[in-house]
């Protein structure tokens, strides 16, 4: 019957890392094993329209790591969609999401139409299965990011190792955190949230004006997927030439631009 604990279990409240600012909302999403400071280009540029506002995703940052969570889409939606409630918006936000931020965000916007005004996805990992990919290549290279990221989830000390030595290199300060302390939250939304996703689907159902926007060299997305949220009637594409997965400043301009 832990299951249906789970399902009944209320979402808890997130860390609210940054509210600053006056005007429309923007509220900002980050990553899978990161914080909020993520946006940490991108929040001086917005702060000075929008009322900014970035919540730390469960398990991470300053977040709450319930016990028995599963820390899959549904459960990170709902616990940002507890989080939003509790801010007491009275109208519609932008909502931005980066890497796994951007697929919660997607789920969030799928279910709460009336609540987002523009989604902003930056740097998504849609991936497909790879039975249902029909270029040798591209399915070729989805396979190879599963079998990746099981090693990573089945190998805790060379992951740990390997995430402090990409953090040392960063430009931003604590950008990046595998730990002891985040470990079950990155292994299992990793799991349940990335490897296992629907969020071709969910975009599907979005009914408020999207932007995606991707590095050209971003290592951690597959075209495939990219392409089909592409030709989406309500997406509209920005592809930063010489971007990577990092929100570097000219990156930041461009969703500045794009959340208006």
């Amino acid at each position: 019957m832990g299951w249906l604990a789970g399902l009944l279990r209320r979402p808890p409240l997130l860390h609210v890392a940054t509210d600053a600012g006056s005007g429309s909302p923007v509220i900002l999403i980050h990553g899978i094993a990161s914080s909020s400071v993520t946006f940490d280009r991108l929040v001086p540029l917005v702060e000075p329209h929008h009322r900014v506002i970035a919540i730390d995703l469960l398990g991470f940052g300053g977040s709450p790591a319930p016990d028995d969570a599963g820390y899959t889409i549904g459960e990170h939606a709902a616990a940002i969609a507890r989080t939003i409630r509790s801010l007491g918006l009275r109208e519609p936000f932008v909502l931005v999401g980066h890497s796994l931020g951007a697929l919660i965000a997607t789920r969030y916007a799928a279910t709460h139409a009336r609540k987002v005004s523009k989604l902003v996805l930056v740097s998504p990992p849609i991936y497909l299965p790879t039975s249902t990919i029909g270029a040798p290549g591209e399915r070729t290279a989805m396979g190879l990011y599963f079998r990746v990221y099981e090693y990573l989830r089945e190998n805790k000390e060379f992951t740990i190792r390997a995430a402090a030595r990409l953090a040392r290199l960063s430009p931003i300060k604590n950008l990046l955190e595998v730990s002891e302390r985040n470990w079950r939250a990155f292994v299992l939304s990793l799991q349940n949230s990335i490897e296992t996703q629907t969020t071709l689907s969910d975009l599907a159902a979005v009914r408020a004006p999207v932007e995606l926007i991707y590095g050209s060299l971003d290592v951690f997305l597959v075209p495939a997927g990219i392409k089909i949220a592409e030709q989406l009637r309500t997406v509209t594409a920005h592809r930063v030439e010489g971007g990577d997965h990092i929100i570097r400043p000219r990156m930041a301009r461009v969703i500045a631009t794009a959340i208006g």
